[in-house]
């Protein structure tokens, strides 16, 4: 079922994989979870009073299996996805993801599972607003991340930025990262630039409600 986070932010907890649908000024979703997932996004939506056929916007934090999966596979939609340059090129199949770093071989392996959505696609850049989102480019986990933020809706989604454990923030780690020194850096630096807000999203994890912003602060204070 379809958590609640705030007015108008729904969680949807996909296969070991958030995704997020957000009344903003049109109906976006955040993260599209695996290509096995597409059946649960389309229920989780008609939970929350909406459909598929409704969202008009994908907010994409970053490319990745279990973040674009369903992209391809929800019949109904019909939106446009925004996303990081880099990311985006491997997202409509422009480019290949590099085999020279474990990332991208991780992404290259897991490339037969995902099919390039035919839905348009459309680069966000650092300090570009979507709606009542800014995107932050967030290198670290992937070259072209983006966290996306709103003041007016209280509300940041980081991608794999950042993992929620315990209760607890943590960074996306060596393993699964393109750059883990990128990811400190990216993490100091939007901590620096985001407004105050409450709800934050992750692409792994429990997300929170209340003090997003600190939590987020507490991390970058680690790093």
């Amino acid at each position: 079922m379809a958590t609640q986070l705030a007015d108008g932010i729904w969680w949807f907890e996909l296969s070991g994989v958030n995704a997020y649908l957000v009344e903003d000024d049109v109906l976006t979703l955040i993260d599209a979870g695996t290509p096995f997932d597409a059946a649960t996004i389309e229920a989780e939506a008609e939970a929350t009073g909406h459909r598929v056929g409704e969202i008009e916007r994908v907010l994409l934090t970053h490319y990745d299996f279990d973040h674009v999966g369903a992209l391809s596979k929800l019949d109904d939609l019909d939106a446009t996805v925004h996303a990081g340059r880099a990311d985006a090129a491997l997202l409509t199949g422009d480019e290949k993801p590099r085999l020279g770093n474990r990332k991208g071989a991780f992404q290259r392996a897991a490339g037969p599972f995902v099919d390039t959505p035919d839905l348009p696609v459309e680069v966000v850049a650092d300090g570009d607003t979507v709606g009542t989102f800014t995107a932050y480019h967030t290198p670290g986990h992937t070259p072209g991340h983006i966290a996306f933020v709103s003041e007016e809706r209280s509300a940041g989604f980081f991608g794999d930025l950042v993992f929620e454990g315990s209760g607890r923030l943590t960074p996306s780690g060596w393993a699964m990262s393109h750059d883990t020194d990128a990811v400190a850096e990216s993490i100091r630096s939007v901590d620096d630039r985001v407004p105050d807000f409450s709800v934050l999203g992750m692409g792994h994890g429990v997300p929170f409600v209340r003090e997003g912003d600190a939590r987020l602060a507490d991390l970058a204070a680690d790093r």
